[in-house]
């Protein structure tokens, strides 16, 4: 099993379309035989989708997540783990586990609404049930 986590300074960064990074796990027989982090070169959004593919990943750990990601992944077969905070390799411990606290509901409310500007800044509102970092 391959797993991705939005990865940023040992934690699971907070918006999937705006990850730079994802840590990418091997896992083995219950246990991560190899990880290494990549640089998504400037991909965002729907794109990620299919970068993780061509990665061979088969689940996704991360923070908040707009529905059209969430459909992105689904398409290319990705299971999702949203709504997830605290440090990355915790979280790919407790998904091998079995008891990986996620939010199988989980959204980035912000692709709702305008910020203004076409940008917008995720420390002013939620994703989720947690802020954006």
């Amino acid at each position: 099993m391959r797993i991705a986590v939005t990865y940023e300074n040992g934690q699971i960064f907070q918006h999937f379309g705006h990850t730079a990074q994802f840590k990418i796990y091997d896992v083995a027989n219950g246990e991560i035989v190899r990880a290494e982090v990549v640089d998504t070169n400037g991909s965002g959004h729907g794109a990620l989708a299919g970068f993780l593919m061509q990665l061979g990943v088969d689940a996704l750990i991360c923070g908040g997540i707009g529905g059209g990601a969430q459909m992105a992944l689904a398409e290319v077969g990705i299971r999702l783990f949203g709504g997830v905070s605290g440090d990355a390799d915790a979280a790919v411990n407790a998904l091998i586990a079995g008891n990986l606290g996620y939010n199988p509901d989980v959204h980035c409310n912000h692709h709702d609404h305008k910020h203004g500007e076409g940008e917008h800044s995720c420390g002013s509102h939620g994703c989720g049930n947690h802020g954006c970092h």
